[in-house]
Parts: C-alpha cells; structure tokens; sequence
C-alpha cells in the first residue's frame, strides 16, 4: 500500500513515503521553520523526486498527538485536505506509537516522551514482542521528576526517545536516551504504522478527526481564568 505519512507534533516538520514495509523516501527538516511553511512543500518535493503522482497514492497516514498543538493542527489538516481532495482513505496514529516504533528491539522498554510544558511530560511505555508493538503503560501527564522512579520499578533496560533532552541527564544506570536520529518522531513511522493498522473498508470518513491533545491548551486555560474574574 503507498502511503504517505506526515509527522508535525514536534518542531521537526517529516514527511515520508513508503509501500507497505518498504521505505521509499523521507524528507525531514528542523531548521525551525513553522510547519505551515514546509509541510506542503515538503510533501511536493518528495513526490516529484521519486515520481509518484498525488493520484497513484492509497493512504494518508498522520501523527495525531499527543504533541504541539498548534503542529497537531497543521499535520491533520493538511492530511484530511489531500484525503477529501485525491478521495483517499486517511488514518491518525499515536505520536507515541510513532516514537517507539523507531526502535524495534525485544526486551527492552521504550518510554515514548513529549514534552506537555511547565515541566510536565507526555509519558507511554512499550515494549516489542514477537514483532509487535506492545502498550506497557498509556500515554498520561507526569511531572519530569516522577518519571524516572516510575521507570525504576520495572527493573529493565529501558530507552527515551522523543523530546527527553532535558531529562537525559539524569538518566539512571540501566535507563539511556536514543540516540538524536531516531529519537523524535519520524514521518517513515507514522507511515509504516498507519498502513499495518488501516483495515481495507473502513470507515473513510476522515473530516473531524481530532487531535489528541489529553491537556487543554495554554490559550484555552488563560481564557478560563480570565473568565473567572469577571
């Protein structure tokens, strides 16, 4: 299946391209450019490249959050306009499925990390066995501080990937961060993910799809308290 994958909810803007399991290109860039800039771009640049037209791809594979909110936006719009314009299925995956997918090694545990703001964390455990992608923990908001002696309890080998720089430091003996080129989200990921999960049939209809966001925005909780104290 040829699909198209998009990745916005960090400050990397990735797009991809694969056929089932089979990676034909990705187009990564973190120079700071706003995704509504690059996204577009990107996704047209890749396609003439490999030579594959708007109209010969089969899926439209994106990154759903948690993650930027505002990046979140773009990356499903963007996604939901190419699906309803080329009247192409669309599916939305788990950033933090994304993340762990980066790393398919048994035995170990990934702790898929976003960062939430105000020193909190997006936080999900997995693990690979027999080849599949495992939900240890779902994805929850945790204080930075909390989050390694919840990851000691499990007494095994474990890897940060995603926006774990800040806590990278602090790492344990047997906790160790990705290394920085497979540690954020990857537009191959979401792809390859979105494949394996959409199902021939289902249900298309892909206007509405929301992000995952689990916290409100900062905008949304200052608009909130300024209500309050009128």
């Amino acid at each position: 299946m040829l699909t198209l994958g998009i990745e916005t909810a960090t400050k990397v803007c990735s797009v991809a391209l694969c056929d089932g399991n089979k990676p034909l290109a990705s187009y990564e860039v973190n120079m700071g450019m706003t995704h509504s800039e690059g996204l577009l771009p990107q996704i047209a640049q890749m396609l003439e490249r490999t030579g594959v037209a708007k109209q010969d791809l089969e899926l439209i594979a994106v990154s759903r959050g948690p993650g930027s909110f505002t990046g979140l936006r773009i990356g499903l719009a963007t996604a939901e306009a190419l699906a309803y314009g080329l009247k192409k299925p669309m599916i939305a995956v788990s950033t933090t499925e994304t993340l762990a997918y980066n790393l398919p090694i048994p035995g170990i545990l990934l702790a898929s990390i976003l960062d939430a703001q105000k020193g909190n964390y997006y936080l999900a455990l997995y693990t690979w066995e027999v080849g599949k992608l495992v939900e240890v923990k779902p994805v929850t908001i945790m204080a930075g501080q909390e989050i390694f002696p919840l990851l000691a309890t499990y007494n095994k080998p474990t890897v940060l990937l995603g926006e774990c720089h800040k806590l990278e430091k602090a790492c344990l003996p047997n906790i160790t961060a990705a290394p920085l080129g497979i540690r954020l989200p990857k537009a191959m990921a979401v792809a390859m993910l979105g494949a394996g999960q959409h199902q021939e049939g289902a249900d298309e209809d892909y206007f509405g799809t929301e992000p995952f966001y689990i916290r409100r925005s900062e905008a949304e909780e200052l608009w909130e308290q300024r209500q309050k104290k009128k």
